[in-house]
């Protein structure tokens, strides 16, 4: 087993580096995948959707921060989850619906990256779609297995050319317009408010990638302040670019253009805005993007998931497979998120993602509410508002699925009960004695 110091090293991580992996992670799954599915809920009204999330994500962000400040972990949300119910089936259940909706984002990315380097060939659906949807997820596998030290430089540079390419193609879209938002506003179609909150649980995945930088507290550089300082500043870049998108996006299209092109709305905008190049250029940075996306998703949930087993929160099985703990998890990530991409299309994978992501983040701020906040001096009145947002926001999106969507409300409830059940029979107590801070992970 490899141990904690060959794999981990603290004090590695800027600030810069830090934010540029905050939003190297949220960009790209969110701006691509999810544009024409929060217009499809929330109608003309679409862009502000992306704020609503930003406010509920940044609520959600003061208890990963105020934990994160208080003990730096390695270890991430797992860590906070053990710091607050101990290793009992609430902290594993909530521990692994994390990294389930991780794996859930992993083959979201992977099947928009097959949606829009098909779409020069007016491939829409079909087996072409999942097939090269598991084509770049076992790529990214085969990027991980070699161990190639220049993923983290990588990642920077892809994350400098997302964020510089999806903000000039929102400049270009609305600069070609004349900076008029007339073509989304127009729509024959009447919207709920409850559409509009239920948007805003799509738009969330759009910013959970913020998570990424928890899971990495304990590598960087004075983690106790930079923790919270990469994360905000990570949502604000992003609230900046996604903005820009979603005007630019209905700038050139209708509601109903964008809702029938939800899967490649942004290539479908830049076509009548920016012209045929424009098209290819953006199909081309909507690949790299989300290839990009995919290669960091497929590290950063593997890694969890080995934490997870070094924690003893989940079982293991080596399968007869050879070598360190993390590669079984890299096969067990990319056979999970292979198997959704293949089942689900996109519209359900955000669907199941959202669900998850919402009833663990609910579960930590009531967590750090009940037995924490006196510890980190969080304000409880913050944390009970988080908890609130996300019961609102799941409630309306549930509501919402029931309608349209019934099975896929389903199967996520059945995958919830399966999480716990599991872990209730494997770690056999709800709640467990709080972990000693000698044991904990980052301490």
């Amino acid at each position: 087993m490899q141990s904690k110091q060959d794999t981990y090293r603290e004090g590695s991580i800027s600030l810069g580096g830090a934010i540029a992996m905050g939003t190297g992670v949220m960009i790209g799954a969110g701006i691509f995948a999810l544009t024409g599915q929060v217009a499809q809920l929330a109608g003309p009204l679409f862009p502000l959707a992306f704020i609503a999330g930003a406010v509920v994500t940044s609520f959600s962000a003061y208890s990963y921060i105020r934990m994160s400040n208080k003990w730096p972990s390695s270890g991430g949300i797992a860590m906070i989850l053990q710091k607050c119910y101990g290793p009992g089936a609430i902290a594993g259940g909530a521990a692994l619906l994390m990294a389930l909706s991780m794996v859930i984002a992993e083959s979201l990315v992977a099947r928009t990256f097959a949606t829009y380097v098909l779409r020069p060939f007016d491939i829409e659906g079909g087996p072409l779609v999942p097939a090269l949807a598991v084509a770049v997820i076992v790529f990214a596998f085969l990027v991980n297995i070699a161990g190639n030290r220049s993923v983290g430089l990588f990642s920077l540079i892809m994350a400098a050319i997302k964020i510089g390419g999806i903000a000039l193609f929102g400049i270009a879209a609305l600069w070609s317009s004349g900076f008029a938002f007339a073509a989304a506003s127009e729509t024959s179609q009447s919207y709920r408010l409850t559409g509009f909150i239920a948007s805003t649980a799509l738009a969330i995945l759009a910013f959970k990638g913020f998570t990424t930088i928890t899971n990495s507290g304990a590598e960087i550089t004075e983690p106790n302040r930079n923790v919270g300082r990469a994360i905000m500043f990570s949502i604000g870049i992003c609230v900046v670019v996604y903005l820009l998108v979603a005007y630019g996006v209905g700038s050139s299209l209708t509601i109903e253009e964008i809702i029938s092109a939800r899967d490649y709305s942004l290539a479908q905008a830049a076509q009548p805005a920016l012209g045929q190049t424009g098209f290819i250029l953006t199909v081309i940075l909507a690949a790299v993007a989300t290839a990009s996306g995919v290669l960091a998703s497929v590290f950063a949930v593997s890694r969890m998931l080995a934490m997870l087993t070094d924690m003893e929160m989940i079982p293991h099985s080596h399968f007869g497979m050879p070598g360190p703990i993390q590669r079984h998890t890299l096969v067990y990530t990319v056979v999970i998120a292979a198997t959704l991409a293949v089942l689900f299309d996109l519209g359900r994978i955000a669907s199941l993602g959202a669900f998850f992501y919402l009833v663990m983040d609910m579960i930590i701020h009531w967590g750090v509410f009940r037995y924490r906040r006196a510890d980190v001096g969080a304000f409880g009145i913050v944390l009970l508002t988080a908890l609130a947002l996300d019961a609102i926001v799941l409630a309306a999106f549930t509501v919402i699925k029931l309608q349209s969507d019934p099975m896929i409300v389903l199967y996520a409830a059945v995958g919830m009960i399966a999480v716990f059940a599991f872990e209730r029979v494997y770690l056999s107590q709800w709640v467990a004695p709080q972990v000693a801070p000698a044991h904990a992970h980052g301490d």
